[in-house]
């Protein structure tokens, strides 16, 4: 009597093998595919995080910012002769300035010697410059003003003169310089006289220092006296007689 194993048929197990082979490979993609997707999400999520950490961050500097300019202009705002609106410090020009001049006229010279150190105790401490901005209305220059020769040229000369009082005050030089924009940058209507007040006025706007490069000298960099707002300059203003 012989005994004899019973085995499956032949060619069962050889066609059932190619079937749990490709079940397998079929996972395994399907889980290359999920870690791949769980990836990017993490790294979506993770990139979501730092944006919304480095706003965070962002605003509570400019909150801090903020806080420490009110601090240094609690006087000056107090009694109404400065503005402070998003970082730009505003004086009128008229406090600074008579009409069509950029002779400081003496209250205008007390204003800014209350403002000179304290700002650059300010400007000190967080390494930061103070670019000194004039403004005009859109009328043109008088014609009995020889001094000027359109509204460019008297928010350039305006600029300066507030920024050698500062200098002359306390400023450092190096924390400070001026730029011009004529009757670009309107914040009122000029279609009235109370609108053209608001828009002849000085701007005072703390910034951070321009990157310094290797071959860059340790003092401070040399600006223009009075930089144009916009890459071409306007044809000069009608006069008005």
């Amino acid at each position: 009597m012989s005994l004899a194993w019973d085995t499956p048929e032949d060619g069962v197990e050889e066609a059932g093998t190619p079937v749990w082979a490709a079940f397998g490979d079929l996972m395994a993609g399907l889980l290359g595919a999920f870690v791949l997707i769980l990836v990017y999400v993490v790294g979506q999520q993770l990139d979501l995080s730092h944006r919304l950490q480095a706003e965070v961050a962002q605003r509570q500097a400019e909150t801090q910012r903020r806080q420490s300019l009110e601090q240094v202009l609690a006087g000056p705002l107090a009694a109404g002769r400065v503005s402070l609106v998003d970082g730009r410090i505003g004086i009128s020009g008229s406090l600074l300035f008579e009409f069509n001049s950029a002779d400081l006229q003496p209250e205008g010279r007390r204003l800014l010697r209350s403002l000179a150190r304290p700002l650059a105790a300010y400007l000190r401490e967080r390494d930061e410059m103070l670019m000194v901005s004039g403004f005009t209305d859109d009328r043109g220059v008088r014609e009995r003003s020889k001094h000027f020769e359109d509204n460019w040229e008297l928010s350039a000369q305006r600029a300066l003169t507030v920024t050698r009082a500062l200098i002359e005050e306390g400023l450092p030089a190096p924390y400070v310089f001026a730029a011009a924009f004529g009757a670009q940058q309107a914040v009122a209507s000029n279609a009235d006289a109370e609108g053209r007040a608001k828009n002849r006025r000085v701007e005072m706007s703390p910034m951070q220092r321009p990157a310094r490069g290797p071959a860059r000298a340790a003092s401070a960099p040399t600006l223009a006296p009075a930089a144009a707002a916009s890459t071409a300059a306007p044809a000069p203003a009608p006069r008005r007689d």
